[in-house]
């Protein structure tokens, strides 16, 4: 078996996203390995507010995206603050596009070796018991992915 030297922790800001990275950094920290915390900002909300900019309203999207990825590190670094992880083996990544083949790219670039994820991201609908994104993930990930659930 492979050794786990490197643990993906990919996070929608949803309600498990906390949850995720504690369990994820625990494992890299017990597994002597690193951690890499990945968040994709979703293609469609960037293309829905290029369409709203289209209709004459004062928006941009690249601004738009800047500012997103800006409140999401600001919310990861207050969410690393409380957790016991090693910054020093933590690796934060985010990227724009369609979140599956995004999360593939990453885990191909930084020769991820385990994923850790939540089953659902911010809809969380509760007729669905996994997210389109997670039930994606468990069918064409290279590598394993474990489902992270709350207590």
């Amino acid at each position: 078996m492979k050794e786990m030297e490197r643990i993906l922790a990919a996070i929608g800001f949803s309600k498990y996203s906390e949850g995720i990275i504690n369990y994820a950094g625990r494992l890299a920290a017990r597994l002597n390995g690193r951690l890499v915390i990945a968040n994709v900002v979703n293609i469609r909300d960037v293309q829905a507010v290029s369409g709203i900019e289209s209709m004459g309203y004062n928006v941009n999207p690249e601004e738009y995206r800047d500012v997103i990825i800006k409140e999401r590190a600001a919310q990861l670094e207050e969410m690393l603050e409380k957790a016991s992880i090693d910054k020093e083996k933590v690796k934060m990544i985010f990227r724009v596009g369609h979140p599956l083949d995004k999360l593939l790219e990453i885990i191909e670039e930084e020769e991820i070796d385990m994923v850790v994820m939540g089953p659902k991201g911010r809809t969380d609908l509760e007729h669905v018991l996994v997210g389109s994104v997670a039930d994606k993930m468990f069918r064409h990930c290279p590598v394993p992915v474990l489902s992270y659930r709350t207590q």
